[in-house]
């Protein structure tokens, strides 16, 4: 019988970002040491659980204990790699129903991940410390929208995003009073709360970090240089629409200020497993939060996996330690 650690890579999920998962399913599948873990990939969809096998036969996950049968041989999961970006992997629904069936998991708690999707919430979690936060106005949907007042407020131009959501879908940079309006009804699509933040003008930087019991790790900085007008989802995931310089070319002031924001953001949001910070750092040097992702995208055109390279580490290394670490942590309750 096998020693192996058998895991249910979740991939996919109900959101914009669900091709980007599964993408990002098959560079971490490749990724892990097939000596010490079993993986199944499982494709979830909203109500379903798919496993794909190699002759393209689709299995249903058994929702009851977490379980799979493939022509007459079951799986008893005991343990989950999440890499669904959007709901619900990363708004705390995955890791509620993993709570409840006893299974330990890779990625924020329930409590932790519904916090860092909700931009508004990651906010009001990490204000009062040392970390720089935009001004902002919360609209939620049926509310009207003084588009004038905003603009007295925060000033032009503004970016209008939704409060929950991630890729950069339905996000907006609005120059002008008259295009308020639109770009919050664009945010609406993909959310029922909208942020309209003021603009911080500066240089974007994306931190991935892992904090364990016994280590800190805060991979290499990376500079993204989107050649649109902000980091948008094309810009993102289309070759030759940015530059992500890793590692950043920053002072070490500026550095070591990231590094002391994105751990205190990490330990105030209780983060855990593998996550990436992303600022926006001023002319002067100051670094303002953007947002939390605490599923960051792991394809191979994605910031964090290339952090690891320049580390000195591979993929399949870092996840050893998350999956250690979250072993751990599960068995000490």
């Amino acid at each position: 019988m096998s020693n192996r650690l058998k895991i249910a890579l979740l991939a996919g999920g109900n959101s914009s970002e669900r091709e980007i998962a599964l993408n990002s399913a098959q560079q971490i599948a490749s990724a892990l040491d097939s000596a010490r873990y079993d993986v199944k990939v499982i494709d979830l969809h909203y109500r379903n659980m798919t496993y794909t096998d190699a002759e393209g036969g689709k299995w249903e996950v058994d929702k009851n204990d977490f379980s799979l049968t493939v022509a007459g041989v079951r799986t008893e999961f005991e343990y989950a790699l999440i890499i669904i970006h959007g709901t619900p992997g990363e708004d705390g629904k995955l890791q509620g129903y993993l709570d409840m069936m006893g299974i330990p998991y890779s990625s924020c708690s329930q409590v932790s991940s519904a916090i860092t999707f909700d931009k508004i919430s990651t906010k009001r979690a990490v204000a009062g410390g040392s970390i720089n936060l935009a001004r902002e106005v919360l609209v939620a949907k049926g509310e009207a929208v003084d588009c004038k007042a905003v603009v007295e407020k925060l000033g032009l131009p503004l970016f209008v995003k939704p409060n929950a959501s991630g890729s950069s879908f339905g996000v907006t940079k609005v120059t002008a009073v008259e295009q308020i309006a639109s770009a919050v009804e664009e945010a609406f699509k993909e959310s029922d709360e909208v942020l309209i933040e003021e603009c911080i003008v500066g240089r974007e930087m994306g931190c991935g970090v892992v904090v364990t019991a016994d280590r800190e790790i805060l991979l290499p900085i990376t500079e993204i240089v989107s050649k649109r007008d902000f980091f948008d989802y094309e810009a993102k995931y289309t070759a030759g629409l940015s530059d992500e310089i890793t590692p950043a070319p920053i002072s070490e002031d500026v550095r070591l200020k990231l590094n002391r924001m994105t751990l205190e953001a990490y330990r105030k949001c209780r983060c855990s497993g593998i996550v990436r910070i992303d600022f926006i750092v001023t002319e002067a040097g100051e670094p303002y939060l953007i947002e939390i992702n605490s599923i960051p995208g792991m394809s191979s055109g994605s910031i964090v996996p290339k952090q690891v390279r320049e580390a000195g580490m591979t993929l399949g290394e870092l996840y050893d330690i998350v999956i250690e670490d979250s072993l751990k942590r599960f068995r000490a309750r």
